[in-house]
Order: structure tokens, then sequence, then C-alpha cells
């Protein structure tokens, strides 16, 4: 009995995965046709293709985090320095 039980259980395991599995399909696929489309009309350069498009933009992508995050290792530098300075002034404040 238990054993009949757990066949039904599964037979509706698998009908729910399915059925989640062919929406998630859908929806995925839809989304790459919209992205697709719209890469195509506002990104892609003339002549370029999608894909060559979507390269471009995830290399400047790339290179704009590379240089955000040097600008910020450097602004961090340039404020600990800062701090630095000024805890040693203010310990040398009281010895003038």
């Amino acid at each position: 009995m238990a054993e009949k039980f757990a066949d039904k259980l599964q037979k509706i395991e698998d009908g729910v995965v399915g059925a989640y599995k062919k929406i998630e399909d859908g929806v995925t696929g839809a989304y790459q046709k919209v992205e697709d489309g719209f890469v195509n009309t506002f990104v892609a350069k003339e002549g370029e293709s999608v894909e060559d498009a979507k390269a471009r933009m995830l290399k400047n992508q790339e290179e704009h985090d590379a240089k955000m995050k040097a600008d910020a290792e450097a602004r961090k530098a340039a404020q600990d320095e800062m701090i630095k300075k000024s805890i040693e002034a203010s310990q040398n404040a009281g010895k003038r």
C-alpha cells in the first residue's frame, strides 16, 4: 500500500517538475528573444551581430568594473593616509 502511494506521489512530482521546466524554458526563451531584439535595435553597431554586441558590452562592463575597483582602492588608500596623518597630528599636538 505504501508502495502504491509512493508511486502516485512520484507521478505527481514528475508532472509538477515537468510543468515547471516547460514554463521555465518558455520564459527563458521569451526573455532571450526580447534581450536579443533590444541589443539588435539599440546596442549593435552597423553590421555587428547580436553576439558580437553582447561580447563588446561584456568587455566594456569588465573594463569599467576594473577601473571603478582601482579608483575605489586609490580613494581608500588616500583616506587611510589622511586618517594616519590626522592621528599623528593629534598625538603630537600635546607635545608642543
